[in-house]
């Protein structure tokens, strides 16, 4: 454990000298061919750097921060676009956590970076804490629930990861947003918005799952294929190709991410995950042009067909890949062997700790 702790201390002091070059080359480099070349380095060493780790909270994080949200900002800053660009030059101290969290600074008008004080941030985050508050208790429920996996349906404990999932990675999400707003002093958007509340799969990952992450790969990914492909297929499919490129970077870097911790040869089964999801969406996209709003089901009847089909291609093709890697033991020995250093000081490494009352 105290190699993982030292490489993971290793690894992100090279992310934030990296991020001062990237600072300092748009000084003296225009945007364009120039600047993407004297950045393309830190992007392969982004890429690279979380490999060092193999921890599911040190290195699957890391390689979700680093290897996917940074080192997308930093290409669409290359460009000058993206969240690290602003008419107004961003400070070196703002300009660092932002690209290497999972953040994005609320846009009021035009492109222009303006400091927000603490106590001018809308009251909607004080709204939050009873939200979180709920979740961080159903969280707790779930862990309680695992000591009684054994009677328990396997289907029905995929259920139960799903939710721990989806708990897991907001409130990790929201803990690193807090820090952020508390750093930056700044308005940012939201991560999640209820994706149980879904009523299309373009509203679950368009509007409402993990928003960080379809934001970044509008401008990186949708938008220049989708610019590309109008001169070959015309707009109209042009949206099509988009989609599916979105959807393909997509499953490409979560098994990346996933690759990260389980050091596991993939079989593929997250990418195609993430192309079925891309499909369906080409196909949602398609009906509701053809029917141009004639004939609309009712949300009582499309948020729980939508949330059903998730579950299914999540179960099929999500989860064996990410239980092959042992995810839900790592998660747990992991999480015992940080509890036992905040409440004895002693570093034990996870193969020590025992989850074998609770998975």
């Amino acid at each position: 454990m105290e190699g993982e702790v030292n490489n993971f201390a290793m690894v992100w002091i090279a992310v934030l000298a990296s991020l001062c070059y990237c600072h300092t080359v748009a000084k003296f480099i225009p945007k364009g061919a120039a600047r993407f070349l004297a950045i393309l380095p830190i992007s392969i060493i982004f890429t690279l750097l979380p490999l060092n780790l193999t921890t599911m909270h040190l290195g699957a994080t890391s390689s979700f921060f680093i290897a996917w949200l940074a080192n997308f900002k930093i290409l669409l800053f290359a460009f000058d676009k993206g969240p690290l660009y602003s008419n107004t030059p961003i400070p070196l101290s703002l300009f660092v956590p932002l690209a290497c969290l999972p953040v994005k600074i609320y846009d009021h008008s035009g492109n222009e970076f303006k400091e927000t004080p603490s106590h001018q941030v809308p009251g909607k985050q004080n709204k939050s804490l009873l939200n979180y508050g709920i979740k961080i208790y159903v969280l707790g429920f779930l862990m309680n629930m695992y000591v009684y996996k054994d009677i328990f349906h396997k289907n029905f404990i995929l259920v139960l990861y799903s939710i721990h999932m989806y708990l897991g990675l907001e409130l990790l999400l929201a803990m690193f947003g807090a820090l952020a707003r508390m750093i930056m002093q700044v308005e940012l958007e939201p991560q999640f918005n209820e994706p149980y509340l879904a009523t299309s799969l373009q509203d679950f990952w368009g509007k409402r799952w993990n928003l960080m992450v379809s934001k970044i790969l509008k401008p990186t990914v949708f938008e220049p294929t989708r610019s590309i492909s109008t001169s070959l297929v015309g707009r109209r499919w042009a949206t099509f190709v988009g989609v599916l490129a979105t959807f393909f970077v997509s499953g490409l870097m979560h098994e990346l991410v996933f690759y990260t911790y389980g050091r596991q040869k993939t079989r593929g089964e997250v990418m195609c995950f993430f192309l079925i999801h891309g499909v369906t969406v080409c196909i949602e996209i398609g009906l509701k042009k053809a029917v141009n709003g004639r004939f609309r089901l009712p949300e009582m009847v499309t948020g729980p067909l939508t949330i059903m089909y998730l579950v299914v291609t999540s179960f099929c093709l999500f989860f064996p890949p990410f239980l092959r890697g042992n995810a839900d033991v790592k998660v747990c020995t992991e999480f015992l062997a940080f509890v036992e250093f905040v409440w004895k000081g002693r570093l034990v490494g996870p193969n020590n700790m025992s989850c074998s009352s609770i998975l």
